[in-house]
C-alpha cells in the first residue's frame, strides 16, 4: 500500500504515518529521508543534490521526483510506503503521480489530517524547550527551571521563536496557500482521498487511521 499524508504542521500526521507504518509493515520516508539517503550512498543523483546542499540551495523538483523515483523502486519499498511531506504542491504531486505511473504502481490512499487552527497555535504554543540542555517538553510554561536538567547552571524553559501564537499563524497561512490546491487536484483526480479527524488522543486518531486504511 502508498499512502501519501498531508496536514498542517502540529496536526500529529508523523506520529501516525509511524502507527500506520508498524501497522502495515512498511517504511515510512520524507523528502529528506530520501535525499539524505541518496548523498550518503553517493549515486548520481545524490552527488548532484548534495552540490544544491553545500550552496545552500533547495534541491529542485525534478532532481527530488528523480531520487524518489530510485527510492519507491528498492525491494524495500515493495510492500508499499508511506510518504510524510513528499507531497506539499501541485507540480510535486503531479510528479509523483508521474513516478508511480512510470512503476506501475496506484496510491491507495491520500490521508489529510484536519484539525481547527485556534486548536494547532494552542497545541504547538504550548511546546517549550529547555535553554541549557534542549530537553523538549509540554505544558511547561516560558521561564520555569528545568529541575531534572543536568546542566551547570540548570536552563529554563523556553517557547521557541516559530512556535509563538503569531509565528503559528504564518506558517498554517502558508500551509492553506500551498496545500488547498493540492487537495483539489487529488479530489479531481479521483484518488483516495479521506480526511482524518486529527483532534483527541493519539490511540483515538489512530483508530481513525485505521479504517481508512482498511485494517483492524
Amino acid at each position: 500500500m502508498i499512502v501519501v499524508l498531508l496536514g498542517p504542521p502540529g496536526c500529529g500526521k508523523g506520529t501516525q504515518g509511524e502507527r500506520l507504518a508498524a501497522a502495515l509493515g512498511v517504511p515510512k520516508i520524507s523528502t529528506g529521508d530520501v535525499i539524505r539517503a541518496a548523498i550518503k550512498a553517493e549515486t548520481p543523483l545524490g552527488l548532484e543534490a548534495r552540490a544544491y546542499y553545500d550552496r545552500g540551495d533547495l534541491v529542485p523538483d525534478p532532481l527530488i521526483l528523480g531520487i524518489m523515483r530510485e527510492a519507491l523502486a528498492a525491494p524495500e519499498q515493495a510492500r508499499g510506503v508511506i510518504l510524510d511531506g513528499v507531497v506539499r504542491t501541485v507540480p510535486q504531486a503531479e510528479g509523483l503521480a508521474k513516478v508511480l505511473e512510470g512503476l506501475a504502481r496506484p496510491l491507495d490512499l491520500v490521508l489529510l489530517f484536519e484539525i481547527a487552527d485556534e486548536e494547532l497555535v494552542k497545541r504547538l504554543s504550548g511546546r517549550t524547550v529547555c535553554s541549557a540542555c534542549g530537553t523538549p517538553a509540554t505544558g511547561r510554561a516560558p521561564g520555569e527551571l528545568h529541575a531534572e536538567c543536568k546542566a551547570s547552571p540548570k536552563g529554563h524553559f523556553v517557547r521557541r521563536k516559530d512556535d509563538e501564537p503569531d509565528a503559528i499563524r504564518n506558517r498554517l497561512e502558508v500551509y492553506e496557500q500551498q496545500t488547498a490546491p493540492v487537495i483539489a487536484w487529488y479530489r479531481a483526480h479521483g484518488d483516495r482521498l479521506t480526511a482524518i479527524d486529527a483532534t483527541g488522543t493519539m490511540d483515538v486518531i489512530e483508530a481513525r487511521v485505521r479504517r481508512a486504511a482498511g485494517i483492524g
